[in-house]
């Protein structure tokens, strides 16, 4: 199948592949972060209006985690989203992902609580795990404060996020704070990289490879690459995590094994969505301010997300 690269992000990856972006190892940590969050795809001129947004402290074993709760102008039924941003684990905060969070809170109509989980090189693997399970074990805890009482809890991520979310899923799966669902956006399932996409995409699709590995071992500092909680594709057993609704990016390198990881779920009986966005590279979800269809793909993903809440 033959997949071509939306037009007005045809001219960025074209940039990119003629003028590579400088190594990570060649820049410091915080300039790389306000590159992330400056990126001019990534600005949302007219944000959705929220109800109200408020920022929270929740309790984890490494220390408080600093939260943002958003609720939007019109609920359509109760629920929490629990929200992981995206980044490479070493980028993104609550600020990079703010247009996100306003849209998806806004069009499912559900409060969603955005975590600002601890970040590598400063804190390595499992910092960013210990704290997306505790920031959701807090969530499920104080649920009459941030929705209702026995409102149903979904995590959802984007990149590193969503395998954030992947791994709260896991660690949950047979604990009272059990999640209902998990939305993962293209999630990052490890440093191997060997698929097909891996290869034809492998720089300037939103991500490069060798940037990648390189975050990666800023993230692991050493640490086992195999762990199922960095790579979800060698978990065994997870028949009872949530169902999952995975959205793929048709130009993405991380579009193979996003599949691979949909077909190891229903492998062991978990109900699955798979959902590709044509024409989109890795990291679209941040570009919905200047690229009017990816708001279209978030509102279709905000529908499956709805059902998901309210099944009935």
């Amino acid at each position: 199948m033959e997949r071509r690269v939306h037009p007005a992000l045809a001219r960025v990856v074209a940039a990119r592949q003629a003028a590579p972006r400088a190594h990570p190892a060649t820049q410091g940590i915080e300039q790389r972060r306000a590159e992330f969050l400056s990126d001019p795809l990534a600005q949302w001129a007219g944000p959705d209006v929220m109800a109200d947004i408020r920022d929270v402290l929740l309790t984890g074993r490494g220390g408080p985690i600093r939260a943002r709760l958003y609720v939007p102008t019109v609920l359509h039924g109760g629920g929490l989203v629990v929200y992981f941003h995206g980044g490479s684990y070493v980028m993104g905060d609550l600020e990079s992902h703010d247009g996100v969070c306003r849209r998806i809170a806004q069009h499912v109509g559900v409060r969603l609580l955005a975590i600002d989980y601890r970040r590598a090189p400063e804190h390595a693997f499992p910092a960013a795990v210990e704290d997306a399970i505790d920031a959701t074990r807090e969530a499920y805890r104080r649920r009459a404060e941030f929705c209702g009482p026995d409102d149903p809890l979904v995590v959802m991520g984007d990149s590193a996020g969503a395998t954030l979310a992947t791994d709260v899923a896991a660690a949950l799966a047979h604990e009272p704070e059990r999640p209902e669902g998990q939305v993962l956006f293209y999630p990052t399932l490890g440093p191997q990289l060997m698929t097909a996409s891996a290869q034809e995409f492998r720089q300037g699709y939103g991500i490069d490879l060798d940037h990648l590995r390189y975050d990666y071992g800023q993230y692991l500092q050493g640490r086992d690459p195999m762990d199922p909680r960095v790579s979800p594709l060698f978990v065994r057993n997870i028949g009872s995590t949530a169902q999952a609704i995975i959205v793929i990016a048709a130009c993405d390198p991380l579009r193979d094994e996003d599949v691979a990881y949909a077909g190891l779920l229903e492998h062991y009986g978990v109900r699955v969505e798979l959902l590709e966005a044509a024409g989109m590279i890795h990291g679209f979800i941040r570009y919905g301010g200047t690229v009017p269809e990816v708001l279209a793909i978030l509102d279709e993903v905000s529908e499956h997300l709805h059902r998901l809440l309210s099944p009935s």
